[in-house]
């Protein structure tokens, strides 16, 4: 390494050659083992024997001390941050140039943009910071991180100069690395490498090299891979994520005839798989080791460009330096010509470096441009045919340079980039050009015309940012590449022609898809187009000219065929060249003509129109056919809706959708608008009508031709005069465009919101989907939306809406031309609806249109000449003379609507202008005689007519409307000429206006007093009937109500007894009787009705049973679980896994549900191929009613009523006391140890344990009350066979086992976690323990304590009896045996589950099946419950005897006094006595709940009332009382505690209890802390920040993964990926699975 590094200081040795030298003898040894690299081993050696010496010579001191200076010294103040796919970018709204100014997440998070309206987006990849970049952002350029002055960055904008040394060092090492990377990235030759690093003897080794494309998929691979190679799945695998991700990989070294071998293996079972092979190459193991070097070198260099600017100017210096006299491209030109065939990894190498150097200095950038736009042409081919995705290809570098304002001026003036792109697009699709140099696109390849849409792009990328100035270099390039755009649209112009089917069915639908789709990526772009164009009026008119004549050649081409004939109507003659919609081809693509349209409106909106005929002759103008392809499409779609184009199937009708949708609609339906505007006002009017007649083939409907009888014709004629009355609406009426009238587009933006929130309210999102986006992706939405609405927060449920204003409801048009029907349809009602509930007409009049700029003044006209007159007059006589097949309501409105649009343009006109001066005659027109016949009427007389006619009664108040404003109109005409007449004359005309009003509005208040009058009157005679009725009948009604009286004072009477006597205690002599209703059921599959009885048919609720950890702190405790050896007895107090049973709710007969399961197995074995989204194996199936997921059911056991009587309940309390009865347990239990032979010794150990010699015999527990058994039924007990099976068998996962002892446990432990989860989420909701439980919670709670109550009839008694004195041992130390856990290892409230249910088998015979009395049972509940309570008191004292006091008043209350003594006692601590009873209150509420919750559920008992409401010390008062607990819970130790004082020593004498006591370890605390799901951030951008700076933990490299977020305990993990697969029981399972099961037993949440 010394050597070499004083080689290369010796100015005498050439460095190349030395270089070139070292490679070639270090490289080929370093990676010389491809199949299995050691990648820390080869990193290591590149470091040694290459890196450091180069660094070393370059830097002329230790590198990591030059570079850490360099470091400190700052840094470039661009960001420069190059995005992995999936990475969180930020576009701030206010403040970007434009939406592909974007910034890191660190970037954001420290700029001023934070705080603005910003978007966010998920980035591909491949994208840059562009923090620091001034032309990007109109304010706030740089963040705290970046700008000058910061920590970490220069004062200046410049950094630390390298010195002359160092400087001169790079000059002579970057020559040689950039000439050795680019040599082997583009080396051909497999076999060979150059002659100068070739210096050691070939050897015969090779790899056989698969490389990556996006043809074949995964599977294809590994299966080509197996079947050629022979290799394992794994090994196939392993290969197949290596080439996905790199982009190639060795999978076979050996001797070149071997790989040679596998290559062509490889290939043919490629090719089975797929119609084209695999690529696959063999290569030399010299040029592969050569290769991979390359690009470490790359990744190097990389490095170093971050470090110093002038490292930066030299590189780029260098890779742009052409070889002089070779007319060879420079370095970077080869690499860029040659990124198509390069792999993926080396792709990612040159454009990250591509980005370190040239993108972060401006003047390389602006070289690195020309150099790309000089090769444009060639590049974009390469990518066309290329199968990689456009973030791996470095066209995708077009978006960093072309929207650069500055840079995008400077391609276009001195590169002609415009006209670059739009030859390139014209070059990439030469097959979809037919014999008229038409695009058709029929059959045509979706991915190729993807990666064609990126030459779209550009086009948009470079028109992104208008010019401010305009120099005449800009000014004719800009021109030149706006006439090759035009050849781009003259070919679109009139593509896809389609031509009417008749007779047959179209066979195939034709393609569509892709000429809508080029529409809309062009659809932008036009539009910026003509914005350039506007900026300067000189170029508007020039590229109008183009425009113009380009149209001209395209429609004179395709009409010069036919000869013109003549068309009269009304007086007037149109000659035109015949053409039917319905019979010649038609296209739907104008985009010439549209292009046009735009240019007009803004040579309009400039003035500039004044100029016009400098360039444009008005002979060469030629209006007629400027309008005719327009009009053309607009009764195409007019015939669609008639359905004459029915038979040409789906295609045509999608067509029409997108042409009128607001994707499309803006350079589409409205510039065909905007045609048909500009040929109505440079048209006369009467000839222009005549066109559209003629053209809607409705020429014969308006002349007095005898019409068809055909239905059909007849209905389909009548659609098209609607069609067209509603086009001629939307020329005259539709001026909310800049341009055709002197609004702005916030005007425009505001017409359309009011317009949508007409049809109702609407969210934010649905009204921007409604609104077309502009250039910058902006709806204008925010800008205006306040001006015209208001916002109405969401309720409960639901999102907020806004809702118009009441000012803005004058602004409906009810012909608004962005409707659809659907929505014509609702606004109008809605309108209506609402003019009716204010009391008002329900006309809808149209608004007051803006005034039409002088260039569209004419447009006007046409509501006043003949053939319009002709036309609605011959409308509304068809409807007087009720000729009901030729005339249709909506065709009168339309007739209406124009009426109006006449009538208010007039006065417009009048109240601007002197009479004399208006020309527009219209009142003057609509009230003459349409003929001299005898018979004729004027359309005032056709109006009045109307009025009577009963099928437009709704339009009733519109034709009132029209005749005020007649009379209006007519009054402002016959003004005089004197000013104070005419004033008077307006006056008046007025006050009749608004006094007709005032009379309808009377009116209609009258007829509504009336009404409510005449309501009024029969409510009155129904009063009387009814007075009449009762009088009659009298005595009867005497009767009732004595008896009625007599019921209330029984029931009264009643109700006070009971509330003596109804006691709501549920445990001991005191206890309440059992509330037992009636149970009559249905069954959701038979529907037949049942009431429950034990010796019934079994009913069942559906069930699913599952392991859950949602009590637990301590995940990581979750007990592996293996089924043979857990003893699930006792529950850890951590409850760290327990079995939840939960129901919807819904009842079935056990018959009908086995034969529904087992139709479904049934079902499911026929359809094989079909995926359940349940496991049937595992008895998973869907509640039949709900569909809810069950995988069992709950046997209906009914409660078993049980009374006390209170006499013989106090005898008994004179002799049972806690001792007595705890005597009488011991001997019970010792006599059944007796009975077994082996157990001796154990029964006589018992006795002697310290509770005395007792003399009571065995029998003794039996002498305080017993009774048989209830008796199930052979079904019932069926049921409680099968559901404690599945508890047991999926709370353990084991096999079904009904012999198996755990069963009965597991019964007991799964009421137990049930009812603790319940009592857990109704504390967590704030909800009242009792009461407020839904039907399928409270059914399901029911159901599974009656089971777990009854569930121990079918085990044997001497087993559960071994259960209950293993439980008993915890509570009574004598019976602890070596298993018992300590008093601090178990929860209390499965104890007490356990021991109150097991405990009826010490009272089980040989020979009868006994169980307690109802008395008996009341005291074992008691004494038991008391017991349990009195171990969880001390569990509590014991846990909280280590917490620290907080500051608090003195107390002496009674409570705290008990405490405090106790824990002397217990502890032998003095902690102050409020601090105890504190810890205890709170920590025994949870357990008092639970257990209330279960004496209720088992016995039946009546809670009482304030169990029923919130109230925290209410609660626990109530729970005491219910329980029969002193609210002193330390008085229960004081009353028994002669018996529980050595219990205390003894569980106290446990090690785990001194430990605890002495601080050595922890016990659990309590209440325990209650689990939730994890807090998440309120800005959800925070969270998506978080999961993109995720990576996953087992992949070496750094791309973005699909992150998911465990909402249980907030783990970040890695999804839907191989990487994170792991072994679980013999099984691979993915890193959410096996997540699953670790953290919520199999049941997740997790965020995606």
């Amino acid at each position: 390494m010394g050597v070499l590094f004083l080689q290369w200081c010796d100015e005498r040795f050439d460095f190349q050659a030395t270089f070139l030298q070292c490679l070639a003898k270090h490289v080929p040894n370093i990676y010389s083992a491809e199949m299995d690299p050691l990648l820390e081993k080869q990193e290591e050696m590149v470091q040694a024997a290459i890196l450091y010496p180069l660094e070393r010579y370059l830097f002329g001191e230790d590198p990591e001390t030059f570079l850490e200076k360099l470091q400190q010294s700052g840094t470039s103040q661009l960001c420069g941050k190059v995005f992995k796919g999936g990475e969180t970018t930020y576009s701030c709204r206010d403040c970007a140039v434009d939406p592909t100014c974007v910034l890191c997440m660190d970037c954001f998070q420290n700029s001023i943009h934070k705080n603005h309206r910003y978007k966010m987006h998920s980035s591909t990849g491949g994208g840059f910071c562009d923090c620091g970049d001034t032309e990007a952002w109109k304010a706030g350029p740089v963040c705290t991180k970046h700008e000058p002055g910061a920590s970490g960055s220069p004062k200046e904008n410049s950094e630390c100069q390298l010195n002359e040394e160092v400087m001169e060092h790079s000059r002579r090492v970057f020559p040689s690395v950039i000439k050795y990377i680019v040599d082997m990235l583009i080396w051909e030759e497999e076999k060979e490498l150059p002659p100068e690093l070739t210096i050691r003897e070939k050897v015969d080794s090779y790899y056989c090299v698969l490389f990556n494309d996006e043809h074949h998929s995964y599977d294809h691979v590994i299966y080509s891979l197996q079947r050629a190679l022979g290799c394992e799945l794994s090994e196939a695998q392993l290969h197949t994520t290596a080439i996905d991700k790199e982009g190639r990989r060795a999978v076979k070294a050996g001797r070149y005839a071997s790989c040679q071998e596998a290559k062509e293996e490889i290939k043919r079972h490629s090719e089975n798989v797929s119609q084209r092979p695999l690529h696959v190459e063999v290569l030399h193991a010299d040029v592969m080791a050569h290769q991979k070097f390359a690009l470490r070198l790359g990744s190097w260099l990389n490095k170093l460009m971050s470090y110093s600017s002038d490292f930066r100017q030299i590189f780029c210096q260098i890779c742009l330096k052409e070889e002089t006299g070779s007319g060879k491209p420079c370095s970077i030109s080869k690499l860029m010509l040659w990124d198509a065939k390069l792999h993926k990894g080396a792709r990612k190498v040159l454009h990250e470096l591509i980005f370190s150097s040239f993108f972060m200095e401006m003047e390389y950038k602006k070289h690195f441009a020309v150099e790309f736009v000089k090769y444009y042409k060639a590049l974009q081919k390469e990518y066309i045919s290329d199968d990689h995705d456009r973030v791996l290809s470095v066209t995708a570098l077009s978006v960093q340079m072309f929207t650069v304002p500055t840079l995008a001026r400077h391609l276009i003036e001195e590169q002609s980039v415009i006209t670059t792109i739009t030859e390139t697009l014209l070059e990439v699709v030469p097959e979809y050009l037919d014999k008229n140099d038409k695009f058709n696109f029929q059959g045509y390849s979706q991915d190729k015309m993807n990666r064609v849409y990126a030459v779209i792009y550009d086009l948009r990328y470079v028109l992104i940012s208008k010019p401010t100035v305009w120099t005449d270099r800009l000014r004719e390039r800009f021109l030149e590449g706006f006439v090759s755009f035009l050849r781009i649209l003259t070919c679109m112009q009139g593509m896809e022609e389609i031509k009417r089917q008749i007779g047959q069915h179209i066979e195939v639908d034709p393609d569509w898809e892709a000429a809508i789709s080029i529409q809309m990526q062009l659809k932008n772009i036009l539009l910026m187009f003509q914005e350039w164009c506007a900026c300067d009026e000189e170029l508007l008119l020039r590229a109008y000219k183009e425009c113009h004549k380009a149209v001209m050649r395209c429609s004179t081409n395709s009409s010069r065929l036919r000869e013109k004939t003549a068309f009269h109507l009304c007086g007037h003659t149109l000659e035109s060249r015949p053409y039917r919609v319905s019979l010649d081809p038609v296209s739907i693509h104008l985009p010439l003509s549209r292009t046009l349209a735009g240019l007009h409106v803004r040579l309009s909106k400039t003035g500039s129109i004044s100029r016009l005929h400098e360039f444009v002759s008005p002979e060469e103008f030629q209006v007629d056919l400027l309008v005719e392809y327009p009009l053309r499409c607009l009764v195409l779609v007019a015939q669609v809706a008639a359905e004459m184009w029915r038979r040409n199937g789906l295609s045509l009708i999608s067509q029409v959708f997108y042409y009128q949708d607001v994707k499309c609609r803006e350079e589409m339906y409205d510039k065909d608008i905007i045609m048909l505007q500009i040929g109505a006002s440079l048209m006369d009017p009467n000839h222009f009508l005549l066109l559209i007649l003629q053209r809607y083939e409705l020429a014969d409907a308006f002349r007095r031709i005898k019409p068809t009888k055909d239905q059909e014709l007849i209905k389909q004629c009548n659609v098209l005069i609607e069609e067209m009355l509603q086009i001629l609406i939307y020329v005259v009426g539709e001026r909310y465009v800049p341009g055709v009238s002197n609004v702005t587009k916030e005007d425009v933006t505001m017409r359309e919101i009011i317009h949508l929130l007409c049809i109702e309210p609407m969210a934010h999102s649905a009204i921007t989907k409604s609104l077309p986006e502009n250039e910058n992706n902006e709806t204008g939405l925010e800008n205006v939306i306040d001006k015209v609405a208001t916002f109405k927060k969401p309720g409960v449920s639901g999102h907020g809406v806004y809702e118009l204003k009441d000012e803005c409801l004058k602004d409906f048009n009810m012909f608004f031309y962005h409707y659809t029907k659907t929505q014509h349809s609702k606004a109008e009602h809605t309108q209506k609806k609402r003019r009716k509930q204010e009391n008002r007409d329900e006309a809808l009049p149209p608004p007051p249109p803006p005034d039409f700029c002088p260039a569209f003044s004419n447009v006007v006209r046409l509501l006043n000449c003949d053939v319009m007159m002709h036309i609605l007059r011959t409308i509304l006589q068809r409807a007087v003379e009720l000729e009901t097949h030729l005339w249709t309501e909506a065709m009168i409105q339309m007739v209406l609507h124009l009426l109006s649009l006449g009538l208010l343009e007039e006065k417009q006109q009048l109240q601007k202008s002197p009479e004399e001066e208006v020309t527009f005659d219209f009142y003057h027109k609509a009230s003459r005689m349409g003929s001299s016949a005898l018979n004729a009427v004027n359309i005032l007389m056709l109006l009045e007519k109307l009025k009577r006619i009963p099928q437009l009664e709704a339009q009733k108040d519109m034709i009132n409307w029209i005749l005020q404003m007649f009379d209006t109109v007519k009054r402002m005409r016959e003004k005089s000429s004197l000013t104070t007449v005419a004033a008077t004359s307006v006056l008046e005309a007025t006050k009749g206006d608004e006094s007709s009003q005032d009379k309808e509005k009377a009116e209609r208040k009258r007829k509504a007093e009336a009404a409510r009058l005449h309501r009024q009157k029969i409510m009155a005679q129904m009063s009387a009937l009814q007075r009449n009725f009762i009088e009659t009948h009298k005595l009867l009604y005497e009767n009732t109500s004595e008896a009625q009286g007599k019921e209330d004072a029984i029931m009264e009477e009643e109700s006070m007894s009971s509330a003596i006597d109804y006691s709501r205690i549920a445990l001991g002599p005191k206890r309440g009787p059992s509330v037992v209703e009636k149970e009559v059921l249905t069954c959701i599959l038979c529907q037949e009705e049942q009431e429950v009885k034990l010796e019934s048919a079994a009913m069942v609720l559906s069930a699913c049973v599952q392991k859950s950890t949602a009590l637990t702190q301590n995940r990581s405790r979750i007990v592996e679980l293996s089924g043979d050896t857990l003893d699930p007895l006792f529950m850890h107090p951590d409850l760290p896994c327990g079995t939840h049973t939960g129901s919807c709710g819904h009842v079935m007969h056990a018959t009908c549900w086995q034969k529904y399961f087992e139709a479904m197995q049934l079902n499911f074995r026929q359809r094989l191929h079909v995926e359940q989204i349940f496991d049937l194996e595992n008895g998973e199936y869907l509640c039949p009613l709900c569909k809810s997921l069950c995988n069992t059911v709950i046997p209906i056991v009914p409660l078993q009523a049980q009374k006390i009587n209170s006499e013989d309940a106090e005898a008994v309390a004179q002799i049972l006391s806690l001792a007595r009865w705890l005597e009488i347990i011991l001997v019970r239990i010792s006599g059944y140890s007796v009975k077994n032979a082996k157990e001796k010794q154990n029964a006589l150990a018992f006795v002697n344990k310290g509770l005395g010699n007792s003399a009571l015999e065995f029998n003794s527990i039996l002498s305080f009350g017993v009774q048989s058994s209830a008796k199930y039924s052979s079904s019932i007990k069926e049921m409680l066979i099968l559901f404690a099976t599945t508890i047991y068998r999926v709370g353990l996962k084991v096999a079904p086992n009904e012999a198996d002892h755990r069963i009965p446990m597991m019964t007991w432990s799964t009421c137990a976690f049930t009812i603790q989860c319940i009592e857990n989420l109704l504390e967590t909701e704030g909800k009242p323990l009792f009461g407020s439980l839904q039907n399928r919670q409270h059914s399901g709670l029911k159901a599974l304590v009656q089971f777990a109550a009854a569930q121990r009839t079918t085990s044997p008694q001497v087993l559960i009896q071994k259960h209950l004195i293993r439980l008993l041992g915890v509570l009574l130390p004598n019976f602890k045996m070596e298993d018992t856990p300590s008093l601090l290892e178990v929860d209390m409230f499965h104890v007490l589950v356990g021991v109150v249910l097991s405990f009826p088998s010490l009272y089980w015979e040989d020979a009868v099946d006994l169980q307690p009395s109802s008395i008996s049972s009341a005291y074992n509940h008691l004494y038991l419950f008391h017991l349990t309570t009195l171990a969880h008191i001390t569990q509590i004292v014991i846990s909280s005897a280590k917490e620290s006091p907080t500051a608090r008043s003195h107390d002496n209350s009674e409570e705290a006094c008990s405490a405090q003594s106790f824990c002397r006692e217990v502890c032998h601590q003095d902690i102050p006595g409020w601090l105890v009873w504190d810890c205890v209150k709170k920590g025994i509420m949870p357990y008092l709940r639970c257990a209330a919750l279960f004496f209720h559920y088992l016995l039946g008992v009546s809670p009482p009332e304030e169990l029923q409401q919130v109230s925290e010390e209410g609660q626990f008062k109530a729970l005491c009382s219910y329980l029969s607990l002193p609210t002193n819970l330390f008085l229960l130790f004081q009353e028994y505690w002669d018996t529980v004082n050595p219990l205390l020593q003894r569980w106290c004498a446990d090690p785990v209890v001194l430990s605890c006591l002495k601080g050595k370890s922890i016990a659990i605390r309590y209440p325990r802390k209650r689990n939730s799901l994890i807090e998440l951030p309120e800005d959800y951008s925070c969270l998506l920040n978080q999961a993109s700076q995720f990576r996953c933990p087992r992949s070496s490299d750094d791309e973005q993964k699909h992150p998911v977020l465990c909402l249980f305990c907030g783990a970040m993990l890695c999804s839907q990926n191989t990487c994170c697969q792991e072994l679980v029981n013999g099984e691979e399972l993915g890193a959410c699975t096996s997540h699953a099961l670790q953290c919520g037993a199999g049941v997740c949440m997790f965020l995606k």
